[in-house]
């Protein structure tokens, strides 16, 4: 009996350690357009992401996220920002000089709600110590959140200055660990385990070749569709589902929490089309089935790798819809890939399961998104 207990055991844990899939893994386009080589923000050339993830296995599940516009001194070499608000429950530290100059000077860091004045001041002394930087006596910190307090111990405020320095330092072109790591590890989305995910459309080279990357940190509710599969309807798990059969509402129903979207792109963009890019986000979010309820802070950061001087050729207006289009999708997609990518996790008394592949493979199968 001892061995098939045992041998239950390994099987139990060796399932958990086994690779869960990309939507791509599973046949499954999302959209029209082609994807980058890696599926990844950081299939926009220069771009790097690092992270650093916090979890001692009981209620500690947080981390931060780092993504570097190029691996070089941002405060010396800015690049051309824009933030857009989709509903503002939430605290974009250092929105307000992007919005007002349409600069990014350091890189974008995504963490834990309580943490993000912690975070910000590391991230200050880390651009302080950069060599260049020693008569700098301004810093426009970007820091992102969104709440893990239902995985993890938010008020301990455990992301500091050795995790953040690590994020930044650690960062790397090439493919993104995604799912419950860095900014992502205590976060839930659709009463699922949410966290960090990506993903990049490539346009053809006659609607100007340009790639398109997202990077997302998922907490938020809704009504899950996977590229028009009803699955949240399906597992019985979505928004107001308790209430419409009169009954009261459930934790794991919630449409609240966030969404923090972060694009990339090598686009010849200024600020003000920047802005245009990182509104279409929301139409991505919206696709997955977000409630952007009343709770919910959804932003998105997009920035061009090509710098504001010398002065170069900006996109026109009118050739600005198939990038629209590609960063609807590929938001779209690194949603999906941050819950398909997430391992259960428990924290704070409390269990969130993962998207349970099996049932959801089923219902993409019955409504023909894959085969």
């Amino acid at each position: 009996m001892r061995n098939v207990v045992i041998g239950l055991a390994m099987a139990v844990a060796a399932a958990a350690q086994a690779p869960r899939p990309r939507v791509r893994d599973l046949g499954i386009q999302v959209g029209i357009l082609p994807a980058g080589r890696l599926d990844a923000i950081t299939d926009v050339a220069g771009v790097e992401v690092g992270q650093a993830t916090l979890d001692d296995h009981q209620n500690i599940h947080t981390g931060v996220t780092a993504i570097l516009p190029h691996g070089g001194n941002m405060f010396l070499h800015k690049v051309p920002g824009a933030v857009f608000v989709g509903n503002a429950f939430g605290k974009l530290m250092g929105s307000t000089q992007i919005e007002e100059l349409g600069r990014i000077e350091t890189p974008i860091l995504l963490t834990s709600t309580l943490n993000v004045p912690r975070v910000a001041d590391a991230l200050i002394s880390y651009m302080l110590q950069l060599p260049g930087n020693e008569h700098v006596l301004s810093v426009n910190p970007v820091v992102g959140e969104t709440n893990d307090g239902g995985l993890n111990d938010i008020r301990g405020r455990h992301v500091g200055e050795k995790q953040v320095f690590a994020a930044i330092e650690g960062a790397r072109g090439g493919p993104v660990e995604e799912g419950a790591v860095g900014a992502g590890a205590g976060t839930i989305a659709f009463g699922f385990k949410g966290g960090i995910g990506t993903a990049s459309r490539r346009l053809p080279r006659k609607l100007g070749g340009w790639t398109v990357g997202v990077l997302v940190q998922t907490n938020f509710g809704g009504i899950l569709n996977i590229a028009g599969a009803p699955v949240g309807i399906e597992l019985g798990q979505y928004y107001l589902k308790n209430q419409l059969a009169g009954g009261r509402p459930s934790r794991r129903q919630s449409p609240d929490g966030s969404c923090m979207i972060v694009v990339a792109t090598d686009a010849p963009l200024g600020s003000r089309n920047l802005r245009r890019l990182a509104a279409r986000t929301m139409m991505g979010l919206a696709r997955t089935g977000s409630a952007a309820s009343n709770g919910s802070g959804d932003y998105a950061i997009a920035f061009s790798t090509v710098a504001a001087e010398p002065p170069v050729e900006r996109v026109s207006n009118d050739a600005m819809s198939p990038l629209f289009l590609a960063v609807i999708e590929a938001t779209q997609e690194a949603i999906y890939n941050s819950l398909l990518q997430a391992r259960t996790t428990t924290g704070e008394g409390r269990t969130v399961e993962a998207l349970p592949l099996g049932p959801t493979l089923a219902i993409l199968r019955k409504y023909h998104v894959m085969k």
